[in-house]
């Protein structure tokens, strides 16, 4: 296998056979084929794109380049992704909410780049919390409590492992089927039976338009249904940050709150309605409304945080934080955002929220590039709130003077105060199967 053929005939818009994307990620993993021919490859396949049948090899080879989580227990194995958003603390609260509703959940998440957040990101800000599990780590979690939440380690789909980085720094992260290829082939390896898939839409998304978040959701599930997965799709509002805290400690913190049945709506609309679909996908609940009443029941009943907890002592965290939130990395200063007119808020934007959030150093542009855990903006007013001329729209957590200051020039663009404000939609825009 020449790895020059390959990037060639792609770059001419030929279609590669299932051997040939096989051999050219089998190569990659194993050192034979530099970054640089991959990077290639990438920009070859951001222009020509993939027939449905080279995105399903692509995702098999990356899926087959490391192993397989074994099955362990005789309960269903269902598990969310979420495209990411701006305060999507969704994962930390889902995870042990199936769990305890009778579902196993391995769940396999990634860090942040660019505007987006990362599951493991906010994981990281609770002390000795381990996500860089082995298989049998994983497993043994698994056993101890339903759920896990992870980073894909060096054993699962090491191609996606290696692969991920290049897309963001060679401005293919947008690609379909190579997004395709990189959600599928980790939630592959987890060995599942069912998968529910958020794809967020908005201005604080990957996907900015509901055409193209329509397009990405219904190439994921063609792909999963090629290779035996059982999936459906939901398209989630990210226009607005999810939730009042954006920022990984403070989403934890945040997380906590909707565990104890609390929070803001937003957040508990959005985990219950993913809760419903890996219920229904289980077939352990055969309705919507049954599915929902046992979720409702597990939030609100403690149940869900009782699973939080005992995943936090499966993967060494400090379970003292569900109590104790100072437990949790804290910035050094905390100052108001204040709103210089009186009026009603009429929109918070999710794009000019996550740039504050990167000015302050929450966020990373590159994979290597380290994140403060405890800067971020709290309290973020919801959309119809009545403010006052100097009223808090938002608290800044800053570690830096001249962070905040960067970060509060983007915050200027964040909120919209006026007259009249138009009620914000439903989290969920659309149901695709």
């Amino acid at each position: 296998m020449q790895a020059q053929w390959i990037i060639e005939r792609k770059r001419d818009g030929e279609v590669l056979t299932d051997d040939e994307i096989g051999a050219f990620v089998a190569a990659y993993v194993q050192g034979g084929v530099p970054d640089y021919q991959m990077s290639a490859f990438a920009m070859a396949v951001f222009f020509r794109g993939m027939t449905a049948a080279e995105t399903a090899a692509l995702t098999r080879a990356m899926r087959d380049s490391g192993t397989v989580l074994e099955r362990h227990g005789s309960a269903p194995r269902i598990d969310k992704h979420s495209t990411g958003g701006v305060g999507d603390k969704v994962s930390l609260v889902l995870a042990p909410l199936a769990a305890a509703c009778g579902l196993t959940v391995p769940m396999i998440a990634g860090r942040g780049l660019g505007l987006t957040g990362g599951t493991i990101d906010k994981l990281d800000a609770i002390p000795g919390f381990r996500t860089g599990l082995e298989p049998d780590e994983i497993n043994a979690a698994l056993d101890a409590c339903g759920c896990a939440i992870a980073s894909q380690g060096k054993s699962l789909a090491p191609a996606d492992r290696r692969f991920y980085p290049l897309r963001d720094v060679t401005g293919t992260a947008v690609s379909v089927p190579l997004i395709v290829a990189s959600i599928l082939s980790k939630k592959l390896a987890e060995n599942l039976d069912g998968l529910v898939l958020n794809v967020m839409c908005g201005r604080g998304a990957l996907m900015q338009t509901t055409h193209e978040a329509r397009d990405l959701a219904r190439a994921l599930l063609d792909t999963a249904r090629t290779l035996g997965l059982r999936a459906v799709a939901v398209l989630g509002d990210m226009n607005r940050p999810l939730g009042a805290a954006v920022g990984n400690a403070l989403e934890v913190e945040e997380a906590i709150a909707v565990l104890r049945g609390a929070g803001p709506a937003i957040v508990r609309e959005a985990v219950l309605s993913l809760g419903v679909e890996m219920l229904r996908l289980s077939r352990l609940a055969p309705g919507a409304r049954e599915a929902r009443s046992r979720l409702e029941l597990a939030l609100d009943g403690g149940a869900a945080l009782d699973r939080f907890r005992a995943m936090l002592r499966a993967q060494g965290g400090d379970e003292r934080i569900v109590d104790d939130s100072a437990r949790l990395p804290r910035a050094r200063f905390v100052t108001p955002f204040k709103a210089a007119a009186a009026g009603v808020v009429r929109n918070v934007d999710a794009d000019s929220v996550a740039r504050a959030c990167m000015e302050l150093g929450a966020g990373r542009s590159r994979m290597d590039e380290a994140i403060d855990p405890a800067v971020g903006l709290s309290a973020i007013v919801p959309v119809g709130t009545l403010v006052e001329l100097g009223e808090a729209l938002a608290f800044v957590h800053a570690n830096d003077e001249t962070r905040r200051a960067a970060a509060e020039l983007h915050l200027l663009k964040a909120f919209d105060v006026g007259e009249l404000a138009t009620p914000p939609g439903p989290f969920v825009l659309e149901r695709l199967t």
